[in-house]
């Protein structure tokens, strides 16, 4: 019998998302699940009209809007599921976009988590920037996916349409295993909001799980809903809890030289951002570099016991200097060497 799965949606001010997205979610074929929206203490008419609309839908409201990683940890200790599907309010699914993930999950159980191909919902013929056809990252640190490299997302041609292990899985659509979430302690609440799902995943890896994605799921996504691309606040929490991450995951020996490196590195994008005429961009650069310096010095190594050695999804190289240097702007031309 296939696993019962709770398809968790967290809202905050989403009324007019919901309306939207959720008939794509409540037409998916796979029998033996739940559809849960997660309220982060909404200021608008979200769960009243999820109660008149949608009565099928099982609403959980959150006390605070303790933003992605605190909404989904408070919202998951409530529910008892073999497995949680964390599914952004803006994203499209396919019918039959849960069948093919659970069958490779069923087959190898060493599989903590999962996640779909992940197209634009506004070009769907191109890979979206959350985790587009699976996670990877560079010896340094930054983020980046089969099908999307920095800025750069590719046309979708079914270049990457094998079951292939990565290194994260996208907060926009993850499947993962209940048993799997809380053995790993759930997201780091303090990262509030973006890479809270790297971070999880990475601390799966030194547990010896495996991180997977199964393009032959398909779901599409507007992406950008709560902060643009742009936003100062966006790049802020992006560059403190990157640094935080790999502080928290990487061996002492690696930090010794990766840290300086990192902070030339950031001190370069943030003087690039200057020289654009966004100030604001290179600030909260600086800014993102004190905080995360604060949180280390207040909270000291807190490196997993054990790291297991798997370089899976890893790119032995600086995916700034093939993007900006050398204008490599494709997976395919890093990685693959196409």
């Amino acid at each position: 019998m296939n696993p019962e799965i709770a398809i968790v949606i967290l809202n905050w001010n989403g009324t007019d998302l919901l309306q939207k997205f959720l008939p794509s979610v409540l037409k998916s074929t796979y029998s033996n699940k739940r559809i849960i929206v997660a309220d982060n203490a909404s200021t608008d008419n979200s769960v009243e009209m999820l109660r008149n609309k949608f009565p099928e839908v099982e609403i959980i409201i959150n006390k605070e809007n303790g933003g992605f990683a605190k909404g989904y940890n408070e919202a998951l200790k409530k529910i008892d599921s073999e497995i949680f599907v964390l599914l952004n309010s803006d994203v499209e699914v396919a019918e039959n976009w849960i069948e093919p993930i659970i069958d490779v999950m069923n087959n190898n159980k060493e599989i903590a988590a999962c996640q779909p191909k992940i197209l634009s919902y506004h070009n769907k013929l191109f890979f979206e920037y959350a985790g587009a056809c699976g996670g990877w990252i560079d010896k340094f640190g930054y983020p980046f996916a089969r099908g999307r490299v920095f800025e750069t997302c590719e046309k979708d041609t079914g270049q990457y349409d094998t079951v292939e292990e990565c290194f994260w899985a996208s907060g926009a659509a993850m499947f993962i295993r209940s048993k799997d979430f809380f053995e790993a302690g759930g997201f780091d609440e303090y990262f509030f909001a973006h890479q809270e799902e790297i971070d999880l995943c990475w601390r799966l890896r030194n547990k010896g799980r495996k991180i997977f994605v199964v393009p032959a799921s398909v779901v599409y996504h507007v992406g950008g809903g709560t902060l643009s691309s742009e936003s100062s606040r966006k790049i802020f929490l992006n560059f403190r809890n990157n640094i935080i991450m790999l502080h928290k995951n990487s061996s002492f020996l690696k930090l010794l030289w990766l840290k300086p490196f990192r902070l030339m590195l950031d001190i370069a994008a943030s003087v690039e951002n200057l020289i654009k005429g966004k100030p604001a961009n290179s600030l909260a650069i600086i800014k993102a570099n004190f905080a995360a310096f604060s949180w280390m010095i207040k909270n000291g190594k807190k490196s997993n016991s054990t790291i297991v050695k798997n370089e899976i999804g890893i790119y032995n190289g600086s995916i700034v200097a093939e993007y900006f240097l050398k204008k490599k702007k494709t997976f395919s031309e890093i990685i693959l060497n196409k």
